[in-house]
């Protein structure tokens, strides 16, 4: 199937069948060219929530009843479909959401070591002999699946953040309802399309694309799942935190981020700038790992201000399927109008440092990438999670300073200090509170095997990725048998 230059229209997989939501359409346009159709999505309403998750709970029985390595095979079979097909999604998901063509190809990358990762888990020990105090008796855990459950992804990372929920959920022996965001429904509907071909047995993976007043409402307050695994903004996401811990249905949400990067006096300023840069307008800053607070020490304030000029200067703005392409548009509309009003705001109440004076095709919800300094670390600027590419700096006396203003933030995901002293370095791991903590590393890039999560607002109580994944999409049994 030719989805370059041929419109698709999204639909839903239930039950291994596709079928069309009976809701109202909408054209998904490039981001990058406003005036060309990438795909046509069709909205669900609660009666396709409700197939789905009859659907889910039929398939539950005999995909846990499966051994780890069966599944395992699966979840191989979902990687090399993957791999074979890595182009066609990058482009089509580069099209939808305007991420740099570059990244695309890499993020897919990712999702495909992530299946492997979690196939391999298959044929890994799963719980622990426990001694009794009691003679002849046996007492042992092991994981079980917590049952049906609902993903609810974002637009930002549309292949990388599904699959980071659906290959631990699908090897613990779950089965899945999931609801991408509106913008990444046809990247959503091409991945599902993808994983038809490794031959999962019907209902074990359905998607359901749809509004979330409509779809996701009822997912988490009417369908009967037994775990909702939530990546979006902090909002929504201590709501539907309420909804299911009055439901009692296990939940884990992944929210928004305001991430800082300190540079000390002896920070090596090669090492740092490229860093900080990358890690502030990759993905035009849509990364709630990105850097938006750049927090320098006075004595080698003047010395960075010069230097992220000049690295500024290779920052290339254009079409995302430019090979060499920088950054891209923002995602939507909606988010270009938003970006714009912090872009307005930094222009009347803060000093310009650095902006690209690329000329922009109005036909895209291109912003040109922004750094700013004088504003205090209460302002807005400062504070609010913009989301795009921008990013201010702050000059502060001394480490103190620098970890007390890292701090002062009502969220705590990620963050990074760039210095050259080792007793500084770990310092500054104890001392910030975040989740993911690095040293002389942008903030974002977090390994696919390592835990991903964060602190305070930035997240719940359990970790996605790596050995920790598994926790949230399992429950221990306890298991004790006598033999004497």
């Amino acid at each position: 199937m030719n989805i370059t230059h041929s419109p698709l229209v999204a639909t839903n997989w239930i039950n291994g069948k596709w079928e069309i939501g009976n809701g109202e359409r909408s054209l998904r346009y490039n981001p990058a060219n406003v005036n060309e159709p990438v795909g046509e999505i069709a909205f669900s309403s609660q009666k396709e929530v409700a197939l789905a998750e009859k659907a889910a709970h039929q398939a539950l029985p005999h995909w846990r009843k499966l051994t780890g390595n069966q599944r395992a095979n699966y979840l191989y079979a979902m990687a090399t479909a993957l791999e074979n097909n890595t182009d066609e999604i990058a482009e089509l998901a580069t099209r939808e959401m305007g991420k740099p063509i570059g990244e695309m190809k890499g993020e897919v990358a990712r999702g495909i070591q992530l299946l492997k990762y979690y196939a391999a888990e298959g044929v890994r020990a799963d719980g622990d002999v426990i001694p009794s105090s009691a003679n002849g008796v046996l007492q042992y855990t092991k994981r079980i699946a917590l049952g049906v459950v609902g993903l609810i992804t974002p637009w930002n990372f549309p292949v990388a953040i599904p699959i980071w929920k659906l290959a631990p959920a699908l090897i613990c022996g779950n089965t899945i309802i999931w609801k991408p965001a509106e913008n990444g429904s046809l990247t959503a509907y091409k991945l599902c399309r993808i994983f038809e071909e490794a031959d999962l047995p019907e209902g074990v993976i359905n998607l359901v694309i749809g509004k979330g007043k409509e779809v996701g409402t009822y997912l988490t307050e009417e369908a009967e799942i037994n775990g909702l695994s939530f990546t979006g903004s902090t909002y929504t996401g201590t709501r539907l935190a309420g909804v299911c811990a009055q439901r009692n249905i296990k939940y884990q949400t992944e929210m928004g981020g305001k991430n800082a990067a300190i540079v000390l006096n002896d920070a090596d300023l090669n090492t740092a700038v490229p860093a900080i840069v990358s890690g502030t307008f990759r993905s035009a800053g849509q990364k709630c790992t990105a850097s938006s607070r750049i927090i320098v020490e006075e004595g080698i304030y003047d010395s960075f201000i010069e230097a992220i000029k000049s690295e500024m200067e290779k920052v290339k703005l254009t079409n995302p399927l430019d090979k060499d392409a920088y950054l891209g548009p923002v995602a939507s509309k909606e988010q270009h109008r938003k970006v714009n009003l912090y872009v307005e705001l930094a222009k009347k109440e803060s000093n310009i440092i650095h902006e690209n004076k690329d000329e922009l095709s109005e036909d895209g919800y291109y912003v040109n990438p922004l750094v700013i300094e004088g504003i205090s670390k209460s302002h807005p600027l400062f504070q609010d999670e913009i989301f795009g590419p921008i990013a201010a700096v702050l000059k502060v006396k001394d480490y103190q300073e620098a970890i007390d203003t890292f701090n002062d933030t009502k969220y705590g995901l990620s963050g990074s200090v760039f210095t050259t002293n080792l007793a500084k370095a770990h310092q500054f791991l104890e001392d910030a509170e975040a989740g993911m903590v690095r040293v002389n590393l942008e903030t974002a890039g977090v390994e696919y095997q390592a835990p991903f999560g964060g602190l305070k607002q930035s997240s719940s109580h359990t970790r996605e990725q790596g050995q920790e994944a598994l926790k949230f999409y399992s429950n221990i049994k306890t298991c004790a048998i006598k033999y004497e």
